[in-house]
């Protein structure tokens, strides 16, 4: 997908939940205990997200150091690293 397409599916969907929480009314006041409960399992989803975002990132590397294995010795680039 275009860069140029995500972003604005993104900025759509972004006005959609704008719209859909300004119609809604507000809600109740939390019990203590229920809000820390909360801000675990927020602690937690976002520890999880980290984890797939550096498998993400791992999977990628591998695939493009496949692809340039992929490609002969003779048709590879030369790249000089520090």
């Amino acid at each position: 997908m275009h860069a140029d397409v995500h972003l604005q599916l993104h900025h759509l969907n972004a006005a959609e939940l704008h719209r859909a929480a300004a119609d809604s009314p507000p809600r109740s006041p939390v019990h203590a205990s229920a809000r820390a409960s909360a801000r675990a399992s927020i602690r937690a989803s976002a520890r999880a997200s980290v984890r797939a975002s550096i498998r993400t990132q791992l999977g990628w590397t591998l695939v493009a150091l496949g692809l340039r294995l992929a490609v002969p010795a003779t048709e590879r680039p030369v790249t000089l690293t520090a």
